[in-house]
């Protein structure tokens, strides 16, 4: 009597056990629980490509700062000021286009007419 009882509690545990196991499982195939946990990676992704671009962005940052101080030293205008001599001019690489021209305006004064010479 006591061996039947054992095995049948044993049983029922292990169905329990089972049903459970089974049960959870299902919860996390359903459509909701699969969006939601696609979401949370592609999340986590973003944030980790997020980290890896920042990194990337300040190590371009640094590499470009020390190359400019390179180039500085190289061409010498990080070099110190001799107060004997008068500082060095700088001149700018690119025009300033920070007030556009005005179309169709010329300021001139001759004329383009090749008729006007005639």
């Amino acid at each position: 009597m006591f061996r039947r009882t054992f095995w049948f509690t044993t049983g029922v545990a292990a169905g329990v056990w089972a049903t459970t196991k089974v049960n959870r499982k299902l919860k996390q195939l359903t459509p909701e629980n699969l969006a939601a946990q696609a979401a949370n990676k592609a999340i986590e992704a973003g944030h980790r490509l997020k980290d890896s671009a920042v990194g990337f962005a300040l190590d371009v940052r640094a590499g470009m700062a020390q190359r400019e101080a390179e180039l500085g030293d190289a061409l010498g205008i990080n070099a110190p000021v001799d107060p004997e001599l008068p500082a060095p001019r700088r001149y700018t690489a690119i025009e300033n286009r920070s007030t556009p021209k005005s179309v169709g305006t010329d300021r001139t004064t001759h004329s383009y007419n090749r008729n006007e010479d005639h």
